[in-house]
Parts: C-alpha cells; sequence; structure tokens
C-alpha cells in the first residue's frame, strides 16, 4: 500500500485558526458538484475560516475504477435478470465495498458477496469472479489512500470534515481510519445525508456504526451542518459530546434567506454537466417513504430575488447556464423564480424536482414556467395505482401525473419520472396499473427510473407503523453485521423482496420495449435528447448544447 510521511501542520490554540478541508468521497452521482461541502464553505468563510474542498469524485482513474467494477458485474449478470442494472449495481457496489474494508476471513467475505449478488439479481458467481470483483476494488482503496494523503499533504488542514451518503460510506469510513492513522491530530467531523436513511440516528445501524468507528471520528453532525459545525470550531459544543443534531441548536434552523451564495471554488466544476443551487429546505408534505423532513426540520424557502441573484452569481463566475435545484420540491416557488428571471430577461435554464400537482396542468402556468427557464421536471409520480398512492400519502392521483407530464412534454420541458416498485401492499394489480398508465403517456416521460421500495427502521415517515404493523427481518444474516457495518432489512409482507426485484425487470423491459429510456451514459442522454426532440417541437435544448460556454443559448425567450 501507498504510505508517505506527511509534513504536519503545528497544532495551535484551539481550532478558531485551524484550516478546514471539506470532502466528499466517491461514489457521488456526477450530476452537480457538491452542494452540501459547497454550503458549508460559504458559511464558516463569512465567519473567517480558512475552508478547502476536495472532491474526489471527479478524478479519472477513480471513475474508470467505478465504470470497471459495473463493467466486470455486468458480464456476470443473464441479461434477463439485470433489471434497473445501474441503481442495483450502485447497492452492490457499496456493500462489497464495505465488506471489502472489514473483511477478517475469506472465505466468509467470498460467501456474503455471493450472498449480496443472489440476493439482489438472482443469479449465483463462483470465488473466481469474486477475485475479480475484489482486485478492482483493491485497486480503488489503493488509488483512495493516495489521493487522500496527497490531499492532507497539500492542505495541511488542521480539522476534517466529510459530507458522508449511503454511496460514499465506505470510501468515507476508509478516509476516517486512514486519517487517524497517518495524522491522529487532526480532528475529523462527519455529516451528511447518510442519517437520513442508511444511518439514521434511532436505528440499529447507528449503533453498530458508532461502536465500530467512533474512534476515528471526533464529532458527527447529525442533520443541517452549518451553525453546528460552526459552534464546534468556535468551542461552544461540549467536548465530550459526539453526536450532534438540531436539539443541540435549541432546534434553530439556519435562516437562508441571508446565506451566502455556494463557494465551489476548488471544485472541478466543469466535469459536472449542471451547477447547484438550492431554493428550499426540506419539504411540505410527508409521503410515507421519505426521509426529509427528518433529515432537515421545519420548511423554509428563498426569496425569488435572492434565487436569481444567486444564479447571476454562479453564471456569472462559471459561465454555465444549466442549473439544477437541490430541493426536495420546487413547487412552492416556480411561479416566482420564472417571473423573476422572465422580468430580468434573463436566460438560465434550470432543473428540479416537481410535484404532480394542479399547477402543472395549467398550460398557461407551465408555458410560464418554459418561458423563465424550466428545463427539466424530475417528477416523483411513484405509482399508478390509486391505492397505493394513498398508502403513500401522496395526495395525488394517476389522473394528475396523466394531465401534469402532458402539459410538461408539451411545452417541452424534460419529464424524469421516478417510481417506487413494491411498496407494501402493493398487488399485481396495483403493480399493472403503473405498466399501464406508464404505456399510455409514454410519449410524453422523457425517462422513466424505477427503485425498488427500501425500509428503513427509523429514517422514514412510517417506518414504526410498518414495523408494528407487519414486522421486520434482515436480509442478510446477523453474523456479517460487523463486515458491511449498515444492514438491509425487509418488511414481511407482500410483496417479497424477490418479487419486487422481479417486478423491477418487468417495469424495465416493459419501458424498453415502449422505447422510454433511462440514461446512464453521455452516450445515452444524447439518444434521450434526440428522442425528445423529435416527439415535441417546442423542446428545450439537448444538454451537449449547453456544453460551450462560449456560445449563449436564449430560444426560452421565442416559446410559445
Amino acid at each position: 500500500m501507498y504510505t508517505q510521511k506527511l509534513s504536519n501542520q503545528p497544532m495551535k490554540n484551539g481550532l478558531e485558526n485551524q484550516k478546514v478541508m471539506l470532502m466528499l468521497l466517491p461514489f457521488w452521482t456526477p450530476l452537480i458538484p457538491p452542494l452540501g461541502i459547497s454550503c458549508l464553505k460559504s458559511h464558516l468563510n463569512k465567519h473567517g475560516y480558512e475552508v478547502v474542498l476536495d472532491d474526489i469524485n471527479t478524478d479519472l482513474e477513480i471513475s474508470e475504477i467505478y465504470y470497471n467494477y459495473n463493467d466486470v458485474l455486468n458480464g456476470f449478470i443473464p441479461k434477463e435478470k439485470q433489471g434497473n442494472f445501474y441503481n442495483t449495481a450502485h447497492k452492490v457496489l457499496r456493500n462489497h465495498a464495505m465488506a471489502a474494508i472489514n473483511n477478517q476471513e475469506k472465505k466468509k467475505y467470498y460467501n456474503f458477496v455471493k450472498l449480496l449478488i443472489s440476493k439482489h439479481y438472482f443469479t449465483d458467481i463462483n470465488d473466481q469472479q469474486v477475485e475479480q470483483l475484489d482486485t478492482i476494488l483493491k485497486s480503488f482503496y489503493s488509488k483512495l489512500e493516495k489521493n487522500i494523503l496527497q490531499a492532507l499533504e497539500e492542505h495541511k488542514p488542521g480539522i476534517v470534515g466529510i459530507s458522508v451518503y449511503t454511496g460514499t460510506l465506505p470510501a468515507s469510513l476508509f478516509a476516517f481510519k486512514l486519517i487517524k492513522e497517518k495524522c491522529p491530530e487532526i480532528k475529523t467531523v462527519m455529516g451528511g445525508g447518510i442519517f437520513a436513511d442508511q444511518l439514521s440516528i434511532n436505528s440499529p445501524n447507528f449503533k453498530h456504526f458508532t461502536e465500530r468507528y467512533a474512534k476515528y471520528i471526533d464529532k458527527i453532525i447529525v442533520g443541517e451542518g452549518e451553525d453546528l459545525l460552526l459552534k464546534y470550531l468556535q468551542g461552544k459544543l461540549p467536548k465530550d459530546q459526539k453526536v450532534f443534531t438540531l436539539k443541540d441548536n435549541g432546534n434553530e434552523t439556519i435562516d437562508i434567506s441571508n446565506v451566502e451564495v455556494p463557494d465551489f471554488t476548488g471544485l472541478d466544476v466543469l466535469s459536472y454537466p449542471q451547477l447547484a443551487v438550492y431554493v428550499s429546505r426540506s419539504c411540505p408534505f410527508q409521503c410515507s417513504f421519505c426521509s426529509e423532513t427528518v433529515q432537515w426540520g421545519k420548511y423554509r424557502k428563498k426569496g425569488s430575488t435572492q434565487i436569481a441573484d444567486e444564479m447571476v452569481k454562479l453564471y456569472d463566475k462559471y459561465r454555465l447556464q444549466l442549473f439544477l435545484f437541490g430541493d426536495s420540491l420546487v413547487n412552492p416557488v416556480i411561479d416566482d423564480i420564472s417571473a423573476e428571471l422572465i422580468n430580468r430577461e434573463l436566460s438560465l435554464y434550470w432543473d428540479g424536482y416537481l410535484r404532480a400537482d394542479r399547477q402543472a396542468c395549467d398550460v398557461e402556468k407551465v408555458r410560464q414556467w418554459r418561458r423563465g427557464g424550466f428545463y427539466r421536471a424530475r417528477l416523483g409520480v411513484e405509482s399508478g395505482s390509486p391505492k397505493i398512492l394513498e398508502l403513500m400519502s401522496k395526495k395525488i392521483t394517476p389522473d394528475l401525473i396523466r394531465d401534469s407530464v402532458k402539459t410538461l412534454a408539451e411545452a417541452g420541458i424534460k419529464t424524469t419520472t421516478y417510481w417506487v416498485v413494491g411498496h407494501p401492499e402493493e398487488t399485481e394489480q396495483d403493480f399493472m396499473q403503473t405498466l399501464d398508465l406508464i404505456e399510455e403517456i409514454k410519449d410524453y416521460i422523457y425517462e422513466a427510473e424505477c427503485n425498488p421500495f427500501q425500509y428503513f427502521p427509523s429514517s422514514q415517515i412510517d417506518s414504526d407503523f410498518w414495523a408494528n404493523k407487519y414486522g421486520a427481518a434482515l436480509l442478510f444474516p446477523e453474523d456479517v453485521t460487523d463486515m458491511i457495518v449498515t444492514q438491509t432489512w425487509t418488511l414481511n409482507v407482500e410483496p417479497s423482496w424477490e418479487e419486487i426485484y422481479r417486478r423491477v425487470i418487468r417495469f424495465v423491459e416493459h419501458c424498453k420495449k415502449l422505447g422510454i429510456p433511462n440514461p446512464y451514459t453521455l452516450r445515452e442522454v444524447y439518444l434521450a435528447d434526440t428522442r425528445w426532440q423529435k416527439l415535441h417541437k417546442n423542446a428545450v435544448p439537448l444538454i451537449t448544447e449547453f456544453k460551450n460556454r462560449k456560445v449563449f443559448i436564449n430560444e426560452n425567450k421565442k416559446y410559445l
């Protein structure tokens, strides 16, 4: 393994004068530069702290290892069992990568990897195939170690904070352990979205995680991190307490009407197809399977003037016209931001998560959004079954879904639809209603992505209700918990885990038959964009058109 002697920075009095390095580890979906650590940077800079960012996701060698793992795994899975291959592969990779750094006994480790793949793809692999995948992970961790040590040597931080998500957990824990082993004087802080699901603070996973990795992490911040991290640096948090939540800040959330623009300095922003901003925090709705309100607390939003000002500042700096709003929903602000950008005669395009509701069925209103730069609507439609939508507390109907998708598509706005397969009590008839609805509106769907329902013991709105009503069980044997750290649970209700994945396979095949894409590579995105332009005369520009920063796109001004 790679090692080097680090030129350690001398410790100063307290933490107030220490350089802070905020990191995002692989593997993060490469849509936008990391928004969380960029917001923390701007907040800490405002209070006089020196902050540097390190995003290892944009390292090309790391990316190649990721794609190599997927390609090799893909070769082991029969075509008829692949389903939504890449989403499932991400779960397999996460669990395999975690087991790889906690591997103590080769036979047990290999048997777990076989079980892992069997539970997700319902096919068997042999020891030689496990070894192929394991070799790829060894090269990943070797490369990751070099990157981390080089970042420490270059920046010489006194504090390292890592924002952790489900897919980045193995690499993040590897980093914490490495940092403490090489530079024990560096203070380490962990935060991020992982605490909203896989490591929910009241879950068995969280308890096991803290028992196993607490010695490598000085402080854990759960939920909104700006004020808590600042208070830690200022010495205003109890020294003998490890885990901090919003309660430790008097349940006071940050006033987002008075925040700085996210600071992406130090990130390879141009490696991402879109810039990132956010217009709100939390969500005004309470869908049964969601953890958004658990993570962020009360709902807050920015004013349209503030949002437009932030977008202009970021455009002036990076000359990128396409943004992704990192919010749970843009519905509460979409009218105002559209009007603001139209009034300023700004051609800035934006993409966000939208609820299918009456607003989205209003032709004139949607045309206004299109003129205001609305580029893609990411719609969490979830199901075509009225019964399942009611069980989810979605407060929408198949008719609303149908009308919203059609109205948006006819305005040329891309419609990315997200579906949940296998919600508790979903019957074959319910599932068929989903497939029928998709077939009915196939030409109005830009892309369709399905995810199998996943249960978390404590982080979803209905976690306790489901556990009490159905009972829950571990997907993997309890004796592998030390290897994977975070377990997966299933509910004792139909559809079963295996039936859920059968339906995912059927969903994917149905969409393929209808010609509805779920693009993954850049080439697939280009083909999906080309299909959209053929289907809709008012289609938004191809995403590839935004790559040329010397050309300013303003076709929305001519729209309708």
